[in-house]
């Protein structure tokens, strides 16, 4: 079975969210010092991050289940939208009162920044045309 054009456009960012954001739920977890240079002192910081963790899982199975199952893409790609701003704004946030930090978050805030203002158009211009097969 091939994927049309508008299954294509409405469902990619949803695959490039998950390969990101599954691995990187797991390293927030259970490696969160592999490639930022965070120091846990505290079972709280812990608890934190794993936390972050079944978050991120959370939101990364709605945007998978939504790439096998139609009924679902409405409700992926708000949530896809309103997690990548909201993780983007609230580093650009950080970036201003913070500082900068590695390239490994500058990078980031910029991808999902860009994921953020993709589902922003899907929602406002591509959705509005028509339904997805």
């Amino acid at each position: 079975m091939f994927l049309e054009k508008e299954q294509i456009f409405s469902k990619i960012h949803l695959l490039i969210s998950v390969v990101i954001v599954a691995p990187a739920a797991i390293i927030y977890g259970f490696s969160p010092d592999l490639f930022l240079d965070l120091q846990i002192n505290t079972i709280d910081e812990i608890n934190i991050l794993k936390a972050i963790t079944g978050l991120y899982l959370a939101f990364s199975s709605i945007w998978l289940l939504a790439l096998f199952k139609n009924s679902l893409i409405q409700v992926a790609q708000s949530s896809n939208m309103v997690f990548m701003l909201g993780l983007g704004l609230g580093r650009v946030l950080s970036f201003i009162l913070d500082g900068v930090p590695s390239y490994a978050l500058i990078y980031g805030a910029i991808g999902e920044l860009l994921l953020g203002f993709y589902g922003i158009w899907l929602l406002f211009s591509y959705n509005t045309k028509k339904p997805i097969p």
